[in-house]
């Protein structure tokens, strides 16, 4: 077996084999380690007595337990950072300790017990021992596989002649690495195929965990259609993109069938690269403290939580009203992080429940997704619209503020600028109230910052119209457009999220962050370019027999034809991140702001819709 063949069958092995392993061999080194120590002391070949055998023994019986409970079972060796050796010395110095303890305390001492300048040894010993496993199993197996796991890892389901040019057509792009071959013909199995190994089918789930896959390419030959809807449905919960290829020739052009694409290239929607997050900004406010997420089963919510989880927060708390998408943000975030990870059923307007939840987990961060956010919904439903937007957001800032929580950050919108609807006008007023708590923070001399963070529209979120777009594109069409000339801005699900925890280090306090987005986007555009992804044509004039036509509906109630980011263009300030900017302040922004939420409480109470919606605009446009 070559070191390659090594590395790949060491890679496949079920994490709880790893685990195992790396048991049996502490198991091993920490005995080994006494007995050297006892060798080095006496200067010859040593071998101990029926009580020197015990204490040997008993070495990785107090050793395991205190390994495991500084978490060194848990790290994933290939991801292993250099900090961890902090840590290992911590496990290793605490178990040689109980050991010292446990030797004297049988009175094991003396030269035929325990020499003073054995525990220096073993300690010395352990720590080499312990650390340098790690760190030399990194090395050996995956330092070879790095440069390969930086680029992006593709399966290529089929192994036959079309799988085999289409890896050879591969290898000329440094960005795609093809991590195997899966194939049903078992007498492929275990092969190599130009240097590539060929999988089972049931390894696919093992591969794509292992090996970081992000694209699967299926050669027409390997599948049929219904086998391949099958595929689809298996890969559904996996974060995995599939590209079916008829020929060769269509490797580059990169075109998709809608029946079995996963997701939408972001770059190619939205027409310029994605903003690069700025690590020191995003470990700042996260690392260690308790976050409190709201709305956190939404597409915003769920994608700022996976963000979070990666930042080492000290417990992260789900908050959604929704019972069955806090459920399942649960499972897949456990699977993620071994941090707490509590989920929190209930209303952001429930206050006794709002300043419960604070106390109890001593929450230090507050990210606020909840929101109403669909436009013809909202204005369909004013007072329900306003009671959780607008009163929900007033009791979760003012709570946070008595609870002493250190960032609270808001998620905006571009229609919260000069709203045309109600969900625009609840936003504008949300951040009102977050920019009055932040003036409250500033007056007592707190130090808490509260800020808005305001953004266009993310790609895949479900108020997005991407996903109405694909759903009509599965459907055979035809895509409905409100206006030719409308335009939006789009930002993807992980700028956003990553927008949002950078925004809570830039923060001044009461102010609004908001991101330098580009050129808006023609929603017209985005439709045809999605027909096109999709491997399809646009249906039109000049077109008769395209595949989907596109069809103009007319703008519905509330909307605008163009959205903005900003009140005064002019008025806009830079961070020390040269794609966020923060919104100059309008002085007299939140005058009177307490007194229009009671009035607002009030008309919400009688259900008056028309005062209700009066009121909103007469607040949020003045």
């Amino acid at each position: 077996m070559t070191l390659e063949n090594f590395r790949q069958g060491v890679s496949m092995m079920p994490r709880r084999y790893k685990q195992l392993i790396l048991v049996v061999f502490d198991v091993i080194a920490l005995t080994f380690a006494v007995w050297l120590s006892y060798l080095l002391r006496f200067g010859t070949f040593f071998i101990p007595n029926s009580e020197q055998a015990l204490l040997m023994v008993a070495a990785p019986l107090i050793g395991l337990p205190v390994f495991i409970r500084f978490g060194l079972y848990r790290a994933v060796i290939r991801y292993l950072p250099d900090k961890a050796i902090w840590t290992m010395i911590q496990a290793v110095t605490i178990s040689v300790i109980l050991w010292v303890c446990l030797a004297f305390l049988t009175l094991m001492t003396g030269a035929e017990g325990v020499p003073r300048a054995i525990p220096f040894l073993y300690w010395v010993l352990s720590i080499g021992i312990i650390c340098g496993s790690r760190f030399g199993a990194k090395w050996l197996l995956w330092s070879a596989l790095r440069d390969k796991l930086m680029a992006r890892q593709c399966l290529i389901f089929g192994a036959g002649d079309a799988g085999r040019q289409l890896a050879n057509a591969l290898r000329s792009q440094n960005e795609v690495s093809v991590a195997g071959f899966i194939d049903d013909d078992r007498s492929l199995h275990g092969m190599d195929i130009l240097g590539i190994r060929v999988y089972p089918t049931q390894h696919l789930e093992t591969l794509i965990d292992n090996f970081g896959i992000s694209e699967l390419i299926v050669t027409t030959s390997s599948l049929s259609g219904i086998e391949r809807r099958r595929l689809i449905g298996r890969l559904k919960a996996l974060d995995v993109k599939v590209r079916i290829l008829p020929a060769i020739s269509d490797l580059t052009a990169g075109k998709y069938l809608v029946s079995h694409l996963r997701d939408i290239d972001i770059d190619d929607l939205l027409g310029r690269s994605p903003v690069p997050a700025d690590p020191t900004l995003l470990d700042k406010t996260v690392e260690g403290r308790v976050i409190l997420v709201t709305g956190a089963g939404g597409s915003i919510g769920s994608e700022l939580c996976r963000t979070i989880v990666k930042l080492a927060p000290a417990k992260l708390i789900v908050f959604d009203v929704n019972e069955h998408s806090i459920y399942q943000l649960q499972r897949e975030l456990a699977g993620m992080t071994d941090c707490v990870i509590v989920p929190a059923l209930g209303s952001i307007s429930d206050a006794s429940l709002i300043r419960a939840l604070l106390a109890e987990h001593k929450v230090e961060n507050v990210y606020h997704c909840a929101a109403y956010k669909h436009v013809p919904l909202v204005e369909e439903n004013v007072v329900e619209g306003a009671r959780n937007n607008v009163i929900g957001t007033d009791v979760l800032a003012a709570m946070s503020q008595q609870a002493g929580v250190r960032n609270f950050v808001l998620i905006s919108s571009d229609k919260a600028v000069r709203p045309s609807n109600v969900m625009g006008a609840t936003k504008r007023w949300a951040e009102l109230i977050v920019r009055h708590q932040g003036d409250i923070a500033r007056e007592q001399g707190t130090g808490q910052i509260f800020a808005s963070v305001r953004f266009g529209n993310v790609i895949g979120s479900s108020g997005s119209v991407v996903p109405l777009f694909r759903e009509q594109i599965a459907q055979g069409g035809p895509l409905t457009v409100t206006h030719d000339d409308m335009t939006r801005y789009f930002m993807s699900v992980r700028e956003a999220a990553e927008l949002i925890i950078q925004a809570g280090a830039l923060s001044e306090g009461g102010d609004i962050l908001l991101l330098e987005m580009g050129e808006p986007v023609r929603i017209r555009d985005l439709a045809e370019n999605m027909i096109l992804l999709a491997g399809l044509s646009v249906k039109d004039s000049s077109n008769p027999d395209g595949d989907i036509e596109i069809v103009t509906v007319g703008i519905r109630d509330g909307e605008k034809l163009h959205e903005e980011l900003f009140y005064d263009p002019t008025g806009v300030g830079s961070t020390s991140h040269t794609k966020i900017l923060r919104a100059q302040r309008r002085s007299n922004a939140a005058d009177h702001l307490p007194d229009a939420v009671a009035e607002l409480q009030l008309l919400i109470e009688r259900r008056d819709t028309e005062g209700v919606r009066k009121l909103l605009y007469e607040r949020a446009t003045s």
